[in-house]
């Protein structure tokens, strides 16, 4: 059992792992021990809440599919160990992302003080620009 958060979690069973080898530097021994792991998880065919399936396959992230599959590699370390360690951490927490609600956003106006503030800042920088200018460019 995989705890997401307090209330949701899913079985292990939902998660495919492959272990492939990694790309990279590492000399003779990279090219014999599969190191690198990979999770697969079908988002459409999991246990997790409408809520979490829905804002999962809506959002904008390069390692979820248009099929609904979440595929995380990770091969920063050279233990198959530790790679599936962070690779389940990073699932975790893209899982949890989607369940924080952001506050909605009140628009403000921007006070005239900062409005002033900003207009004389912009007054001074065209200032020193124009101390920069040679005569002949008028």
């Amino acid at each position: 059992m995989i705890n997401i958060t307090n209330r949701v979690s899913i079985e292990d069973n939902e998660i495919e792992w492959q272990f492939i080898r990694s790309s990279g530097a590492g000399g003779q021994h990279i090219n014999k021990v599969s190191t690198a792991a990979q999770i697969i998880f079908d988002i459409n065919q999991s246990s997790l809440p409408d809520f979490y399936k829905q804002k999962l396959l809506a959002k904008a992230d390069h390692r979820i599919t248009k099929s609904g599959k979440v595929i995380i590699k990770c091969q920063q370390s050279r233990s198959q160990d530790f790679n599936r360690q962070v690779a389940l951490e990073q699932f975790i927490e893209l899982v949890k992302s989607v369940g924080v609600l952001q506050k909605a956003r009140i628009a403000t106006k921007a006070t005239r003080a900062s409005q002033r503030r900003r207009v004389d800042s912009k007054k001074q920088r065209g200032a020193t620009k124009a101390l920069r200018r040679n005569k002949s460019d008028y």
